[in-house]
């Protein structure tokens, strides 16, 4: 994608940023009664969060552009995108990954990538995207009954809907993406844990993780 047509792209994303903001708190205020609290204590950082989260949706917007390019569903990675962005500045705050949010993501997941399928004459492509869905959700289903597992079937439903882009760009992007948001779960955990900052009892969102293990699976496809 040329720099003239990456601009718009960053701006959408840009714009997105700063809706985002919004509709999470919506969702928190929705799914917990200690919002407030939290509100309160991080306050004096609401500046610089005023900022950073165009500058993270136009990030993940211009790498997605960059590296989905001139495919057709390039508008779904997008929308996926978007909608991952609220879900995981609602899981940092309170660790859950709302049904309706995650939903939104499927339907606009599966409902563009049968669009993008149909417009360029390439059905397979919605076959790999619905295995990539089926792969990603049944091993992380298998990962939520493991003994002491603590992965929550939010996780497992959003890492099924995030199979459907990466099952459409092919295998290794499948396997990237899902093989990456685990190791950085896990380093961020282990760097967390040596700097005494968390517990072993301490519950961290993964939902986050899963969503930029995804992104960068996009970007190294």
């Amino acid at each position: 994608m040329s720099a003239v047509a990456l601009v718009p792209v960053a701006l959408l994303g840009a714009l997105v940023g700063l809706v985002v903001p919004r509709l999470a708190r919506r969702f928190v205020a929705a799914s917990t009664r200690r919002l407030t609290a939290a509100s309160t204590r991080r306050r004096p950082r609401r500046e610089a969060r005023v900022v950073l989260s165009p500058l993270l949706a136009a990030g993940v917007f211009a790498g997605l552009a960059v590296a989905v390019g001139d495919d057709p569903a390039l508008p779904v990675f997008l929308a996926v995108a978007a909608v991952g962005l609220v879900l995981a500045r609602v899981d940092l705050v309170c660790l859950r990954l709302p049904d309706p949010l995650v939903l939104a993501a499927g339907v606009a997941g599966l409902g563009g990538l049968a669009g993008a399928a149909l417009l360029s004459g390439t059905p397979g492509r919605l076959v790999g995207a619905l295995a990539g869905a089926a792969v990603a959700g049944a091993a992380h289903v298998l990962l939520a009954l493991l003994p002491g597992s603590r992965l929550g079937f939010g996780d497992v439903k959003l890492a099924a809907v995030l199979g459907l882009p990466l099952g459409w760009l092919g295998r290794d992007a499948l396997l990237t993406g899902l093989l990456l948001p685990h190791l950085l779960h896990g380093g961020l955990v282990l760097g967390l844990l040596v700097t005494r900052r968390v517990h072993r009892d301490t519950l961290l969102p993964l939902g986050p993780a899963l969503l930029a293990g995804a992104w960068l699976g996009v970007l190294l496809a």
